[in-house]
């Protein structure tokens, strides 16, 4: 019998046309009772169209850890790297949710 103590781990594969990414400088969240989407779009200056490059479809409980991770990771990035700064708002530092820790 496995001893079900044991740490578990996942191997993930990249495939290489996934491994080149898609850039992105837009978002939009929508979401359903049962569902999160995010649509990641290129915007182009001079381009009236934006292009949706990549869709992401969350349940909600994955979307709350995604949303902890991306706070976590921003706060480490921020501690090694300084404050990011996003042109024409106000600084505010970001402060931690109070969500259960978890993985996206």
């Amino acid at each position: 019998m496995e001893n079900n103590n044991k740490q578990q781990s996942l191997q993930l594969e990249l495939p290489q046309d996934v491994a080149q990414g898609e850039y992105a400088n837009f978002a939009i969240i929508t979401h359903s009772s049962s569902d999160f989407i995010i649509d990641f779009a290129r915007v182009l200056p001079g381009v009236p169209k934006a292009q949706v490059k990549s869709r992401v479809i969350l349940a909600p409980e994955h979307a709350k850890r995604l949303l902890a991770a991306l706070q976590e990771n921003i706060m480490r990035y921020e501690n090694e790297f300084g404050t990011i700064r996003i042109p024409n708002q106000q600084a505010v530092p970001i402060e931690p949710f109070n969500l259960n820790k978890g993985e996206a």
